[in-house]
């Protein structure tokens, strides 16, 4: 059997257009914050937010994630007036000046945020609390659009402390699972609905390993996949082990290439959206999967 399959034939859709998730997409990350652990500080001037989102459109990103609270182990919570005004402006600024085509997603899990980039022009609603805050069940019903569940436990606070799983693979399934239908009972639409794993979040680096290698174990599940990983601790953990580098000489950056290693085997498995800082890599290893899996089907 080919390691190529084609992926499944879903579809998301949001205002008057449609995403064909049968083949993969690249998801650029676009941070607003001034503390993220990666690029921090460095696109919070509006100018800069809207430069770095047409430069990654350039280099192949049909998503753009934008995100104006960090949600790194221990990160403080933000004011809902500070997150509006780091991501509604920048919204408003992408739809002028890049158009309508571009899908923005927003990283928020605060419904007043959410609703606010909404009639700005945001069109997914990508949520690591998957919809727990009081308020964000019903907006999402409301709103109607493309939501991103995401598999963690606590809250960045406290999640490292909840990585205790009896088979990690199997206990993410059936949380995920649990939160599905409850935010189905609740008015949300299956068809809206996209998961995460949540790598990085209440999982260790066991958990990880055993995550990543079984990961088609989640399509079970029937919903289109996101895949996030991208310069997260867990990789450079992944070439300290192996013994190609220290985590005191590996920075964020130089966790790309394997990192886009890591969104090959999840496209392998399943997984539809790759989240990335480093879209032209990406967009490469994309390139190269696809034009594979299309050879399976000869």
């Amino acid at each position: 059997m080919s390691l190529f399959q084609p992926l499944p034939k879903y579809k998301i859709s949001s205002r008057n257009k449609t995403l064909d998730l049968s083949k993969p997409h690249v998801m650029g990350i676009l941070n607003v914050t001034p503390d993220s652990f990666s690029d921090g500080g460095q696109f919070t001037a509006i100018d800069k937010a809207v430069a770095h989102c047409q430069k990654m459109m350039q280099e192949g990103a049909t998503i753009i994630d934008i995100g104006g609270e960090s949600t790194r182990p221990n990160a403080d919570t933000v004011a809902t007036r500070d997150e509006v005004q780091r991501v509604v402006p920048v919204v408003r600024s992408i739809r002028e000046h890049c158009g309508n085509d571009i899908w923005l997603s927003i990283d928020t899990s605060n419904p007043a945020v959410m609703q606010a980039a909404f009639e700005a022009g945001a069109d997914i609603w990508n949520d690591v609390r998957a919809l727990k805050r009081e308020g964000a069940v019903a907006l999402a019903a409301k709103l109607n659009i493309p939501v991103m569940l995401m598999h963690m436990r606590g809250e960045p606070t406290t999640m490292n402390g909840l990585a205790q799983y009896n088979n990690v693979v199997s206990d993410v399934r059936s949380e995920l699972i649990a939160r599905i239908e409850n935010v189905t009972n609740l008015g949300v639409k299956a068809e809206k609905i996209i998961i995460d794993p949540g790598f990085g979040f209440a999982k260790n680096y066991d958990h990880h390993c055993a995550l990543l290698s079984q990961l088609n174990e989640l399509q079970t599940l029937g919903l289109p996949m996101m895949f996030g990983i991208s310069r997260k601790r867990f990789l450079a953990e992944i070439l300290t082990n192996s013994g190609v580098a220290t985590v005191a000489t590996t920075q964020a950056v130089e966790r790309d290439a394997v990192g886009t290693a890591a969104g090959v085997f999840a496209l392998q498995q399943g997984a539809c959206i790759i989240r990335t800082h480093n879209v032209p890599m990406m967009q490469q290893a994309v390139a190269l999967w696809s034009q594979l899996s299309e050879y399976t089907q000869l």
